[in-house]
């Protein structure tokens, strides 16, 4: 199947299985519907072409398909079997469909894990193999969690939720692709730093976001902060897929498309939207962006943002990126009396280890910064981080 062919049927799942969903009720069932659909596609349009209503021919093969799963369980073991049809127009309301889809796969009686499987799933068009290798698990536990989700939402109806519940369940959805993406940005464990397909699905998930809801502010903030933390991705890494810090990029390898593109989305959100945290992350990755080297950029500026950023969403992590950027800004002593502050809240995370063996090595303690350098390698789960905090300790 060519790359073009396959970029346009991921892309035609969620509105395909949004028109099926909101026929006939039962995710669980539509889905495999659509699966035969996407395999009788993937065979006849590479003989005879891409139809004219590639949706309507979709909608009307799984149509068909759903129907005979219905009917019968048996018809599942006939899953190669190619199936013609003529084409029809797809439902006047498959786009909006796909906000619904997405709301319903992060619906609050599920799981974290299980709203992340099921949306690459259902509306991302991953297979269960896909999902397993992005997250390092077998096959088995990611169709576990898949089928369990269907169930808890087999009597749901496939419709929006009331207005006033509308911002929660968005900001849900919104939190999903942000997990996703984060994850195969920088992989919480195993030998690669980055899952690209993950990443990759987050972005082309949330631009379908932001289609649907332009005047979301955090939408729009979200995609933007994507872009512009995965400009960076190809200077992440070396040769040997060692991880290659901020400072010591190639900035020339960052990607100035992407670049563009996420500074010009956070300006208008920015200029147009109510702030929330996933536009202040994208204004400070596109401080980051713009600075032409480590030593121009505008660490005052990126302060200042952590501090908003504190007020409205306050965590471990933002507190740890703040203290870097105060140490950026008033010297490493101010970092790591920071650090003494917040050990209560950051207790227990080996990125706080790591944070003090640099801010260690700034101050000129190498002996006691090699010492953080090893505690915080022994409890990552990265491989490439790892192997990045052991190399900064054997140089101390």
């Amino acid at each position: 199947m060519t790359q073009q062919l396959e970029d346009l049927l991921r892309d035609l799942v969620p509105r395909v299985l949004g028109v099926l969903v909101r026929h006939y009720g039962d995710l669980e069932t539509c889905e495999d519907a659509v699966q035969e659909a996407l395999l009788a596609a993937a065979t006849q349009w590479l003989v005879d072409g891409i139809p004219a209503n590639p949706a309507g021919w979709l909608v009307t093969v799984a149509s068909r398909r759903r129907v005979e799963l219905w009917r019968s369980e048996t018809a599942r073991r006939h899953r190669e079997e190619t199936l013609a049809a003529a084409p029809q127009p797809a439902a006047a309301s498959a786009i909006d469909d796909t906000l619904t889809l997405l709301v319903l796969c992060c619906h609050p009686s599920l799981t974290p894990v299980s709203q992340v499987a099921l949306t690459l799933r259902a509306v991302g068009g991953l297979s269960t193999a896909e999902i397993a290798r992005g997250f390092l698990v077998p096959d088995s536990t990611i169709g576990q969690r898949i089928s369990r989700a269907k169930r808890q939402l087999r009597d749901q109806e496939f419709r929006l939720p009331p207005p006033e519940q509308l911002p929660d369940r968005v900001a849900a959805v919104r939190h999903v692709l942000y997990l996703i993406f984060n994850e195969g940005y920088t992989a919480s464990s195993g030998p690669a730093l980055t899952r690209v397909e993950l990443s990759a699905e987050a972005i082309r998930l949330t631009r379908q976001l932001h289609a649907q809801l332009p005047a979301d502010g955090e939408a729009r903030g979200l995609l933007a902060l994507m872009l512009l933390t995965d400009a960076r991705r190809p200077a992440r890494t070396g040769p040997a897929g060692e991880l290659i810090p901020l400072a010591e990029q190639d900035r020339s390898l960052w990607s100035a498309p992407a670049i563009a593109e996420g500074v010009a989305l956070i300006t208008s959100s920015l200029a147009s939207a109510r702030v929330g945290p996933y536009q202040l992350q994208a204004a400070i990755a596109a401080v980051h962006d713009e600075a032409p080297s480590p030593e121009a950029t505008d660490w005052p500026q990126i302060l200042a943002l952590y501090g908003l950023l504190d007020a409205l969403a306050p965590g471990p992590m933002v507190t740890l990126n703040r203290i870097v950027a105060l140490a950026m800004v008033d010297g490493p002593a101010t970092g790591l009396n920071a650090l003494d502050a917040a050990a209560a809240e950051l207790a227990g995370h080996y990125r706080a280890d790591a944070v003090r063996a640099h801010l260690l090595d700034l101050a000129g303690d190498h002996a006691l910064a090699r010492t953080y350098y090893e505690s915080a390698a022994r409890r990552t789960l990265s491989l490439p981080e790892r192997g990045y905090l052991e190399a900064r300790a054997r140089r101390r």
